[in-house]
């Protein structure tokens, strides 16, 4: 089955799952599950993961030499001119410039983003040169506003973050997928392999998981079933689901049944 690579902006990638940095154990942990994953994105959270101090433990020695990029993230940030600074800063520290937006506006208890400062970042971003990746609700009228704005993807929740609860609103997806030239992220709330391949065979164009990799039983196991529900997913969808029907319809045609 042919299938083209994941294209964001001017970054392709032959891996449609990308896997967060965050609530591991160690970092050794982070590496083993990440390479197990066969991701070649990770996103870090650059106001709580070390990436620039050479004098602490530091994600970017831990991944030296594996191949894998860093996505920095704007995690903890709550306006848009938080996430601008911090993204300058991170660019100014690192060289990098493919980001994952994320501006939060429900802090305490469902971590949902404010989509209006969201948008007001992305446009200040994507004239600076960014390669935006932006976090969202699972709305098709702000996605298209983001894609408007600069976002080179965008990145609906399935659930809210970390909750472990699945896609929520399938039909939403598909909603945010029709509204947007521009790949969509399926972000936030995935919990086991087969949210993953359901995300896919909505025709997202990729997910991103954190912690249903990082707090499974066992995070390396679980980073390989994700790598291959990603897939089957994808799979799935591009050779064609059957339609659903009320009714049973028989395995083998009656038409031309030899009778006895």
């Amino acid at each position: 089955m042919h299938d083209t690579p994941l294209t964001i902006g001017s970054y392709t990638l032959d891996s449609r799952l990308i896997v967060g940095s965050g609530k591991y154990r160690d970092f050794a942990t982070t590496k083993e599950a990440t390479l197990a994953s066969g991701s070649q994105l990770i996103t870090v959270a650059v106001r709580r993961v070390n990436i620039t101090n050479p004098n602490e433990p530091n994600l970017l020695d831990t991944f030296k030499g594996t191949g894998i990029h860093f996505l920095p993230n704007s995690a903890g940030c709550v306006t848009a001119e938080e996430a601008i600074t911090l993204f300058r800063l991170t660019r100014e520290a690192t060289g990098i410039d493919l980001i994952k937006l994320e501006v939060i506006g429900d802090t305490q208890k469902t971590l949902y983003p404010d989509v209006l400062e969201t948008i007001k970042a992305c446009e200040v971003l994507a004239k600076e040169g960014f390669t935006i990746m932006a976090y969202t609700s699972d709305d098709p009228i702000m996605a298209k506003r983001l894609e408007d704005a600069g976002a080179a993807a965008i990145m609906p929740l399935a659930a809210p973050i970390g909750s472990g609860l699945g896609i929520q609103n399938p039909y939403n997806i598909v909603f945010v997928r029709e509204a947007v030239k521009v790949p969509i992220i399926v972000d936030a709330g995935i919990g086991c392999a087969s949210d993953a391949a359901y995300a896919m065979e909505l025709g997202a164009a990729g997910v991103l998981t954190n912690t249903a990799i990082a707090q499974a039983q066992d995070p390396i196991a679980m980073a390989t079933a994700m790598k291959h529900a990603v897939i089957a997913g994808r799979m799935s969808y591009l050779a064609g689901r059957i339609p659903k029907r009320p009714y049973a319809t028989a395995s083998s045609p009656i038409d031309g049944m030899i009778q006895f």
